[in-house]
């Protein structure tokens, strides 16, 4: 585990390093001017330029990023042009309502999606697998303000079961969050079903006609044994590695979701921060996603590790 984290975590400041440069010089090619976007189109020309110059963009591009990202990695994330407050309460806190849902989602993608594939698997050609299949991937393909806008009809308007907004009561429990939750959560769940059951019945179709499977069969274990020490151990490697990359995604690219939601995750900010050309907000949000990204990867390959000794092995050869 030790020889894995020394390998990846190199690679992993790097990525987060060209990230910051991409995400930091990409702003600048936006359009519009910061001041104007922030005083509004009626504002004064010299109280425009008196604005760009007090947040210091009227600076060289190269010294802005400099300036910005010595301060980033020592946790001070800079201050909102829009709202003229410190980003990262702003930033972290709507991070946090982002993995509530991403959090919810994974819970019920993952474990229906493995559940799918092991299924499948197990009736390879047969009108379970077949159907399990046409369903994944049939959902898969439906874009997720469709999917949305149904469930928010089915559920919300007709029969009335969920809360079309996920805006909930100032106070609520976590159990009153969840329920506010299930119904955006939900689209995302019918989106990465399918992906995750395909590719949970490849991984698991590979290892039941695998020769340690068969060795294990012939040496007396009970299939269940079979099953849960030398199958499912192995056919779960994509399924980790798609999940870690599933993390990044479900908590920073939920743009449509959270607007159709009225939920105010970290999609939702970076959105209106490139839009109002708020470059601390947008770059503090892409970099924290980005960072998600990477533990999430590196856990999951560290999962991968833990249950394939084979990887170990080359680690510590």
């Amino acid at each position: 585990m030790i020889g894995i984290l020394a390998r990846k975590l190199p690679l992993a400041l790097i990525t987060l390093l060209v990230l910051s440069l991409v995400v930091f010089f990409g702003g600048q090619l936006l359009p519009g001017d910061v001041g104007r976007s922030v005083l509004g189109p009626l504002a004064d020309a010299g109280a425009v330029a008196a604005f760009n110059h007090s947040v210091g963009v009227d600076r060289p591009v190269i010294t802005q990023y400099l300036d910005w990202i010595g301060h980033f990695v020592v946790g001070d994330m800079g201050t909102s042009y829009t709202f003229q407050a410190p980003v990262a309460p702003l930033v972290l806190s709507a991070l946090g309502n982002s993995l509530k849902l991403a959090g919810l989602a994974f819970a019920m993608i993952v474990p229906l999606g493995i559940l799918g594939g092991v299924v499948a698997a197990l009736n390879v050609g047969r009108w379970a697998d077949r159907t399990i299949l046409v369903v994944g991937q049939s959902l898969g393909v439906v874009p997720e303000f469709i999917s949305s806008i149904v469930l928010i009809l089915v559920f919300g308007v007709w029969l009335r079961w969920l809360p079309m907004s996920a805006d909930w009561p100032e106070g609520a429990g976590a159990l009153t969050q969840i329920y506010y939750l299930i119904l955006p959560a939900l689209p995302l769940v019918i989106i990465f079903f399918g992906y995750m059951a395909r590719v949970t019945r490849t991984g698991m179709v590979e290892a039941l006609d695998a020769d340690y499977t068969r060795t294990a069969v012939l040496k007396g274990l009970s299939w269940p044994t079979v099953l849960r020490r030398h199958v499912l151990r192995n056919a779960l490697v994509s399924p980790i590695t798609v999940s870690a990359s599933l993390v990044g995604y479900l908590a920073g690219g939920l743009v449509v979701v959270e607007t159709l939601f009225h939920y105010r995750g970290i999609g939702s900010v970076i959105y209106t921060a490139a839009r109002q050309k708020d470059f601390p907000m947008l770059e503090a949000g892409v970099l924290l996603i980005g960072a998600l990204y990477t533990v999430a990867a590196i856990v999951g390959d560290l999962l991968i590790a833990a249950l394939n000794p084979r990887l170990r092995a080359e680690v510590s050869a």
